[in-house]
């Protein structure tokens, strides 16, 4: 009797079939209906429940200081860029002058002359002083008429008039000396706090108006989160109470906070309160 040899393709083909055959048939067992029902055990304790509540919210702070220039002008340059600390005190930017030194100094020439003038008045005034004491004596001894005394006595006090309205025009000169000086003291921008710069709105030769935001700066010790939680979980909320702060951009970052304020003001069943971190809470996140 004579047998046949089967072609290698069928029985490529045959091994094929069987493979997969196998590998349904271990499917249906390890993970389809056939498969066994895992047991998950574990110690019964006894425990208080705790319910959590979770909401969407932004960070904000309580401290935030726009600086900028007190009068418009141009930006001469900034030194520092958002991310940066700064302390109180510090220079982060100055305006260029363009010509206030130039009116600085017109203004002390202007002092210095009107000075020169109050001297000269004053010596007007010591010789009409003078030469009224030499015509009173002169008139005790019936040398001089009284119309020379009237004279003299009228040129004394028109030197008088004369002195303290140089003095007057002194005075003024010198108060807008002081004003060019204040306005020269103000090109320099300084932060009043201490803290980290969140925003930078002008770049040096920038045109500014007074009043003009040049850079932000906030006091991290002021931030917190403003939380909008959905109104029907809300119930219970209240200040002081722990609270965890994740950050969307960083799931692995995490730090421990409490809540500061919750308030009434509902907005589309929605509830808003603020959550700060706790001290120290952050850094120890990082």
């Amino acid at each position: 009797m004579k047998f046949r040899a089967m072609p290698s393709r069928r029985v490529a083909l045959v091994v094929v079939i069987s493979v997969l055959a196998a590998l349904l048939a271990y499917v249906a067992l390890r993970s389809g209906p056939l498969a066994p029902v895992a047991v998950t055990v574990t110690t019964v304790e006894s425990a208080a429940l705790k319910p959590a509540i979770f909401g969407i919210g932004t960070i904000e702070a309580r401290h935030l200081v726009s600086i900028g220039p007190v009068l418009p002008g141009r930006l001469g340059g900034i030194t520092v860029d958002v991310g940066d600390h700064v302390d109180a005190g510090q220079i982060v930017g100055t305006m260029d002058p363009v010509d206030l030194d130039d009116r600085l100094r017109a203004q002390d020439a202007a002092v210095r002359r009107v000075q020169a003038s109050v001297r000269e008045a004053s010596a007007r005034r010591e010789l009409a002083a003078s030469q009224l004491q030499r015509q009173e004596k002169l008139y005790a001894a019936r040398m001089v008429s009284e119309e020379t005394l009237v004279a003299r006595r009228q040129e004394l006090a028109v030197a008088d008039a004369a002195l303290g309205a140089i003095r007057e025009e002194l005075a003024r000169v010198r108060s807008e000396a002081a004003a060019v000086n204040a306005q020269r003291g103000n090109l320099d921008l300084t932060a009043p706090i201490a803290g980290i710069v969140i925003r930078r709105d002008a770049e040096p030769g920038s045109t500014l108006m007074a009043g003009q935001s040049v850079i932000d700066i906030v006091d991290p010790q002021s931030l917190w989160i403003n939380v909008r939680i959905d109104q029907s979980s809300a119930t219970g909320l209240a200040a002081d109470l722990p609270a965890g702060i994740a950050l969307w951009v960083d799931p692995g970052w995490s730090c421990a906070a409490r809540g500061t304020d919750r308030r009434h003001r509902h907005r589309r069943g929605a509830r808003q309160g603020r959550v700060r971190p706790t001290p120290g809470a952050a850094a120890a996140a990082r």
